[in-house]
């Protein structure tokens, strides 16, 4: 740095400034699989998630303990989704019903499982970096790795499709009827 700053001349005006871009030919894919093993009481139809498992391929990983915050809080929000979430309206006029979260369900610390997280590092090819994106992994993965878990669940009871939220009281009606 004290080379740099000796070999300007005195009269030119001084700049930290940098502007650089880089536009790489193609998409980059990560690639992951999530496991999600649970228990359904069949009196209640409450889920309790035992175990979560994700594998993932981010190619080469620039923070490792960041990204591993980003798939944790994927996974939540993806718990979210598939257990508790959804906006209600009024059938006649519309109007939202889950307007405030006294309405409206979100997961909270303690319904999060333990979560078992590997990753892969398999250097995408189509840029300098060999890193590929991460940013919606972890919710994209975790709805349908607990819907087809409590799907597989139910398999015995002939149920092969079970709609977002599964609530208590959806998942109880699809295991008694």
């Amino acid at each position: 740095f004290k080379e740099v700053a000796a070999s300007v001349s005195t009269g030119d005006e001084l700049s930290f400034d940098e502007k650089d871009s880089f536009a790489p030919g193609e998409a980059t894919y990560p690639n992951g699989s999530h496991v999600c093993e649970l228990e359904i009481d069949p009196a209640t139809g409450t889920i309790e998630i035992l175990d979560y498992t994700v594998v993932d391929d981010f190619g080469k990983v620039v923070n490792p303990l960041l990204l591993e915050g980003q798939v944790h809080g994927g996974i939540g929000q993806g718990l979210g989704q598939a257990l508790l979430e959804c906006c209600a309206y009024e059938a006649e006029s519309g109007q939202l019903l889950s307007a405030s979260f006294m309405d409206y369900t979100m997961p909270r610390a303690d319904d999060l499982p333990a979560i078992r997280f590997q990753r892969r590092e398999v250097p995408c090819t189509t840029n300098p970096l060999g890193i590929k994106g991460a940013g919606e992994a972890g919710a994209i993965g975790a709805p349908p790795a607990i819907v087809n878990a409590v799907v597989n669940a139910l398999a015995e009871r002939g149920i092969n499709h079970v709609d977002m939220p599964l609530t208590p009281n959806r998942v109880w009606r699809l295991a008694t009827a």
